[in-house]
């Protein structure tokens, strides 16, 4: 644990935030159990992205926020820097790569997406990530984060990439009915 002088290593810090990391996710998938097991799958499923929703815009705005006290403005390149995860311990490792011309963030290893596939929730877990898109539009409506890959859906690793959004996304963004899991689809 912690040395005589209070600090930790840093293979200690990440192992530290992955347990943080996979409370979460336990808890997301509690929540998400409870309201499936109460309302019925197409409802209990309906009220997990709505709460999906509601905390991805709450943070999107808190990012937006940071960029701004930093005197910069919503750009994806502010939404890039203006990071609100741990740099370690949620993820084995991140890198950024291209494919096809565009730039993507591959993430491997979630302590989360671990979570979800040892209960064999997958399906109610990968709901969580849709907090993605939800807060990239929060930050900027001109832009989202879309999934090209996902582990919960047994890609090797969750790939990301910023495309531009749509008028009709926006307007669906602004008015709440906007299908957030064909979004964060690309579809």
């Amino acid at each position: 644990m912690a040395d005589a002088g209070g600090s930790l290593s840093v293979d200690e810090a990440a192992r530290e935030i992955r347990l943080v990391s996979r409370r979460l996710g336990l808890l997301h998938l509690a929540f998400a159990e409870a309201l499936v097991a109460e309302l019925g799958e197409t409802e209990g499923r309906r009220l997990i992205v709505k709460a999906i929703e509601n905390y991805g815009r709450k943070i999107g705005e808190r990012k937006k926020a940071a960029a701004r006290a930093r005197g910069m403005e919503p750009t994806r390149e502010a939404f890039g820097q203006t990071r609100d995860l741990p740099g370690l311990g949620m993820h084995d490792g991140r890198e950024a790569v291209e494919v096809d011309g565009e730039p993507r963030t591959r993430a491997y290893g979630c302590a989360m997406a671990e979570v979800w596939k040892e209960y064999g929730r997958e399906d109610l877990g990968r709901l969580y990530c849709l907090v993605d898109p939800v807060n990239a539009m929060a930050f900027n409506p001109a832009f989202k984060l879309v999934s090209v890959k996902a582990l919960p859906e047994g890609d090797p690793h969750c790939e990301l990439t910023l495309r531009p959004t749509s008028e009709e996304e926006r307007r669906a963004f602004q008015d709440g009915t906007l299908d957030w899991e064909a979004l964060q689809r690309g579809a």
